[in-house]
């Protein structure tokens, strides 16, 4: 390492947050109004929408080419694996070849139909903003302004709406895909079914997805919240297994748990004005306090009560803040001074606190720090809950309930928890962990694999953004694979194209930032 070396490495080890406040602000910001101002211009002047079916064949073109020239090399899309909302980076972009799928853009918005038809780049933010401009909003809108349709698709999407309407994938009513044969297929439950299902979680190794139509809903101009705290596990548990199945009354659902015995639970309702019964709280401006600093007041307070947030604010809340684990980026970042006068610029680019990561800062974070979401049946929160005190002692912990919806049998590589009696029940929990433990001893390397486990023994899933140290049997085991198995042998080219799901998003097909940039240098 040259001198020069080692004092960047310095400086990004003991001083990140100055670092980030001083040079990945302004880059974030910089490229965020560059990429706000070209999807603002593509859809008002319908240029590049218009090119949708010149891109996709430009797609098939690239396989084509694959073919003709041997199809040696496995395929994976050009985008580059820095952009990925993982804290990991995914090495087989380096061996792979790469399929230029350059797909941004909202193509359409049918009102009648109630369907708004996108390509898989399109992200959050951009068309939530579309959206709701036109009065429209998706069932199942996931928090942060950079994920994308692609990313939620192939992997998973949920929401604090997600009791009610399912993970993302199940707002989706077509997919629009390029097989590794080169054929362009449209996929819904009555055409190519079977394909249909699986493609959720598959993390692209069906074929490379080039448009999707999400079904879509009328909005209100607001989210009635009610905040209401507890401070006993029994009472925590209940209260937000309650809210979760009422799903006439209750638009959204989120916990945020505190410790063992102490959080707050949050009901929404989508509405037109604000009443008597609270006040407006625009808490998505640059100057307000961070959305899980603000609940924890109720908390503190010993009292429950309510407020109407503008729907795109209730929509991003969290997004400043990157829900809790900016404070270990910026730690300052919550103080009002800082809030006041860069506020406006939070949250620095995934891709660039992933890029700037150093060899210390890389050994800690494997270690000490977690980002995982852990989705069980709702019957095992407690139980769950209790597991991750005594684990990991980790706080916040997210609560979002969602609905693994049995689609009349047809499901993929999840499905709704089926009892030793035979009863089924759609109603998961997803417990999002971000953060440094506070447990004595902690160490990832026997945390994970023991968390693993029990979700294992409890009928769960692991969102697959996470580090996973499951063995290929135990990751067969959380994930339903019959059908996936089925379809990769009867796709033409499909084994030959695409590797497993396991090989991309396990140790095999993933590495740290550090080491990708290591890897990048010698290649």
């Amino acid at each position: 390492m040259t001198k020069f070396e080692q004092i960047f490495e310095h400086i990004l080890t003991h001083y990140r947050g100055l670092f980030a406040t001083v040079f990945l602000l302004p880059i974030s910001a910089i490229y965020g109004l560059y990429a706000g101002l070209r999807n603002w211009l593509a859809f008002r002047l319908n240029s590049a929408p218009s090119k949708h079916e010149t891109r996709v064949a430009a797609v098939i073109r690239q396989i084509e080419d694959w073919k003709s020239q041997g199809a040696q090399q496995k395929l994976c899309t050009a985008r580059s694996g820095w952009k990925t909302m993982s804290e990991l980076v995914p090495k087989y972009k380096l061996s792979h070849r790469k399929i230029d799928v350059g797909l941004y853009d909202i193509l359409e918005i049918d009102e009648r139909r109630q369907i708004v038809r996108v390509e898989p780049l399109a992200t959050m933010g951009q068309i939530s903003r579309d959206l709701i401009s036109r009065g429209w909003t998706l069932p199942v809108v996931p928090e942060l302004d950079s994920l994308t349709v692609g990313g939620l698709i192939m992997g998973f999407g949920v929401e604090t709406s997600s009791h009610k309407y399912g993970l993302f994938q199940n707002i989706c009513l077509s997919f629009d895909i390029v097989t590794a044969e080169g054929k362009q297929l449209t996929c819904s439950p009555s055409e190519n079914a079977d394909l249909f299902y699986q493609i959720p979680w598959s993390h692209g190794t069906l074929g490379f997805l080039v448009a999707a139509e999400l079904k879509i809903i009328p909005v209100k101009k607001y989210v009635r919240i009610h905040y209401q705290p507890v401070y006993s596990l029994d009472d925590m548990v209940d209260l937000f297994e309650q809210a979760s199945r009422d799903t006439e009354n209750h638009d959204f659902v989120e916990g945020l748990v505190y410790g063992r015995d102490q959080a707050v639970i949050m009901t929404g309702l989508f509405v037109d004005g604000v009443a008597s019964d609270g006040a407006l709280n625009a808490i998505g401006r640059w100057y307000k306090p961070w959305f899980y600093k603000h609940v924890q007041t109720y908390l503190a307070q010993r009292k429950e009560g309510v407020e109407y947030l503008p729907v795109r604010h209730y929509f991003h809340r969290h997004t400043r803040g990157y829900f809790w684990a900016m404070e270990e980026i910026i730690s300052f970042g919550n103080h009002p001074l800082f809030r006041a006068l860069l506020g406006w610029a939070l949250p620095p680019r995934i891709e660039l606190l992933k890029y700037t990561e150093t060899e210390t800062t890389r050994r800690l974070r494997e270690k000490f720090h977690v980002v995982q979401d852990m989705l069980v049946p709702i019957r095992y929160l407690k139980k769950s809950l209790a597991y991750f005190d005594e684990h990991f002692q980790l706080y916040p912990l997210w609560l979002s309930p969602m609905a693994i919806k049995d689609n009349g049998g047809r499901h993929g590589f999840v499905h709704p928890f089926i009892s030793k009696e035979g009863t089924m029940d759609e109603l998961y929990v997803d417990i999002g962990a971000y953060g440094t433990p506070a447990k004595a001893g902690f160490d990832n390397a026997v945390a994970l694999p023991a968390l693993e486990k029990f979700v294992i023994e409890h009928s769960g899933y692991q969102a697959l953004y996470a580090r996973t140290f499951m063995s290929r049997e135990d990751f067969r085991t959380m994930f339903d694979h019959t059908n996936y198995d089925l379809l990769r042998e009867r796709l033409p080219y499909c084994r030959q194209a695409f590797d497993e799901v396991y090989d991309k998003v396990s140790t095999k097909g993933r590495c740290s930032p550090v080491e990708m940039r290591k890897l990048e240098k010698a290649g």
